[in-house]
């Protein structure tokens, strides 16, 4: 489990995967993990799914990271669509699957999902989710997610970081940051997080923009901050896709070295299941430390 390796001295790096939506996609992804496998991660986190013909299929996917490519696999746990016996028969499937590490997320409402059953669920908050697989003595290593710019829906940091200690005392063992593009809202929420006693490691996360497309896409999901160094690069380079890829890779190499020279515990790359970004990244941060 990725809980043995979390007291390594050594910056461990990491990326995320999903599930395409599409059947013809789908059948690449395998290409694609093979490729990622290749730049030796020390965990790849899959995605529940978002909807499409392949949305579940994440088991599959982690099953394959975790006995194929034996690597570590953390599959992504929503308590928006989940009650106990849906959440039990999940984790039921994982453990036969050799699948042990779990992200507790609350994830989004689905959009077929009715008014009364999203206001009735029986996990309101992952915390609730985390609370529950603690009290049935799995032995899943369970990660949750936190927000260096705070959760938009919080009112502000302070309420956002007395949750995110609510969930982690309910038995979190480590913490993914959502993604973020100024390393600065980073650090202040380190050390946020430890004045409030969260005492577990948080990895940082990043994703390289390669497109001014997806940038805009990224930041009206999260709500993340654009620093004026990658709003000048999208200006500069955003009609050019290749340099525009060029430029963005860079941006997010030059944001994980300055993260791994501040001593971060880790680094999760969302890599877009693109395995050229894993590698100039994770190729980086080797070589200098």
């Amino acid at each position: 489990m990725i809980r043995d390796e979390l007291d390594s001295r050594e910056c461990m790096l990491s990326c995320e995967v999903f599930p395409p939506k599409k059947e013809d996609a789908f059948t690449k992804v395998f290409n694609i993990l093979d490729s990622i496998a290749e730049c030796d991660p020390a965990f790849i986190s899959v995605t529940y799914g978002a909807g499409g013909s392949n949305a579940g299929k994440h088991l599959e996917i982690s099953s394959y990271i975790q006995n194929k490519l034996n690597i570590e696999t953390i599959a992504h746990v929503t308590s928006v669509g989940f009650n106990r016996k849906d959440l039990d028969d999940e984790l039921d499937l994982l453990e036969k699957e050799g699948v042990f590490n779990i992200l507790a997320l609350r994830g989004d409402r689905p959009q077929d999902m009715t008014d009364e059953k999203y206001n009735s669920r029986e996990f309101e908050h992952a915390s609730d989710m985390v609370k529950y697989i603690r009290e049935t003595d799995r032995k899943f290593c369970i990660a949750g997610a936190c927000y260096p710019e705070k959760h938009f829906e919080a009112p502000d940091k302070l309420t956002d970081i007395f949750h995110l200690k609510q969930k982690v005392d309910t038995g979190c063992d480590f913490l993914i940051s959502q993604l973020f593009f100024d390393n600065t809202f980073f650090y202040r929420f380190l050390e946020l997080a430890a004045r409030n006693d969260i005492n577990v490691p948080i990895h940082a996360g990043i994703m390289p923009i390669t497109s001014a497309t997806q940038l805009g896409h990224t930041v009206s999901l999260s709500g993340t901050s654009v620093p004026k160094k990658l709003a000048d690069i999208i200006a500069r380079y955003g009609d050019d896709p290749e340099d525009m890829k060029k430029a963005g890779i860079e941006f997010a190499v030059d944001q994980a070295l300055d993260l791994a020279k501040a001593g971060v515990h880790g680094i999760h790359v969302y890599a877009m299941n693109k395995p050229e970004l894993c590698r100039e990244i994770f190729t980086a941060v080797r070589e200098n430390f």
